[in-house]
């Protein structure tokens, strides 16, 4: 089902995954952008988790995401991706007849229920994990109501459910379409018709991409070489500033033209680094400023960004300056900066006073 709803001020489609267990009437409902394999497989684990076990079998409707074909005699042909979910839970599949939606009444009951229950007023919330908290409370709830015709309350009878299921549970199935892609040209991989930025010096490899719900995992070799949040949007680019400023770096004018770096907000703090490094050093001063932003390569931004206001209370306007105040946060020492290794920083001469001078001032003030 795919009623409206409001998401971080968005309106939107939202796609559920309804679970159904027809002799206690347990329910499982989750939300997602929309109706893909992962969001499929992310369902029956969640459910599954939700439930505490899995059922030995489970009725299905005839969805292209777990039926590749259905073949002259009835059979269907399971798609890769239901397959592994299936070997994986060890649970049996059944298929209602396609068009019939009495197969599975339940279900569709459920769907019918939740849309009424559940999601009456509109839903608002700031994200998806918000809206899915708010579902799991809902059929948290439900537990405790007791059903006409019924002496037991839904989670009493949910006991011999469990009973019966196959348990413990196996290890969590890693929900996500995984696809082989290579980098282009501009460092970006291709991936259900968006482009997530990988680093410059993976450029023209061969990559292994994990999509996620909500995220994108990029892989090269054993190694994860980048992560972003999924969009759902087409033909979109999906930048990580972080992965070009190796090649900024190296180019500096293209600094302020690098289109992964437009809409990157940083804290006020580094744009008055930027200023006083270029007051100083001119070109040398941006090449500076990108060394600063390299460090979020290793370090949290909350960490740079505090030694970047250390260093500008401090007047010790150097990437090396920053890098030694990030690691003493991050170290729990108290800073040793030299500054004689800053040979372009400002100095400040301290001429000393004279007790004879001294004693003028004295003087020049009692007369």
């Amino acid at each position: 089902m795919a009623p409206d709803s409001v998401i971080g001020g968005v309106e939107r489609k939202i796609h559920f995954f309804a679970f159904d267990l027809p002799h206690s009437d347990a329910c499982f409902v989750v939300a997602y952008p929309a109706e893909t394999t992962e969001a499929f497989c992310d369902g029956h684990v969640k459910a599954f988790d939700f439930f505490g076990g899995v059922p030995k079998s489970i009725l299905y409707d005839n969805t292209k995401i777990a039926v590749a074909r259905i073949l002259g005699d009835g059979r269907r042909q399971r798609t890769r991706v239901f397959s592994e979910l299936q070997s994986h839970y060890l649970f049996e599949d059944r298929f209602g007849r396609p068009g019939k939606g009495n197969d599975k009444g339940n279900v569709e009951g459920l769907v019918g229920f939740a849309r009424r229950n559940f999601l009456v007023p509109i839903p608002v919330f700031d994200s998806f994990e918000a809206l899915n908290a708010h579902l799991l409370d809902c059929c948290r709830r439900r537990m405790n109501d007791r059903l006409r015709g019924e002496d037991e309350t839904i989670g009493e009878r949910l006991e011999r459910d469990l009973a019966a299921f196959q348990q413990p549970l196996p290890p969590v199935y890693d929900a996500c379409e995984k696809i082989g892609a290579t980098v282009s040209s501009l460092s970006l991989v291709r991936y259900r018709s968006n482009d997530y930025s990988v680093p410059t010096s993976f450029g023209h490899r061969e990559v292994f991409v994990r999509g996620y719900v909500h995220e994108v995992v990029i892989s090269c070799g054993a190694d994860i070489i980048a992560r972003h949040p999924r969009s759902y949007e087409r033909e979109d680019f999906v930048f990580d500033p972080l992965h070009y400023l190796a090649l900024i770096e190296r180019k500096i004018n293209a600094l302020d033209q690098a289109a992964p770096l437009a809409d990157w907000k940083l804290p006020e703090e580094f744009a008055t680094l930027r200023r006083l490094l270029e007051a100083r050093m001119g070109k040398q001063g941006k090449r500076e400023f990108v060394q600063v932003l390299r460090l979020m390569e290793a370090f949290k931004i909350e960490d740079v960004t505090a030694a970047v206001g250390a260093a500008i209370e401090r007047g010790a306007i150097g990437f090396d300056a920053i890098k030694h105040l990030v690691l003493c946060r991050i170290e729990r020492r108290p800073p040793r900066l030299d500054l004689t290794v800053y040979p372009y920083l400002p100095r400040a001469a301290v001429a000393t006073t004279s007790a004879r001078d001294y004693m003028a001032l004295l003087t020049g003030e009692s007369a």
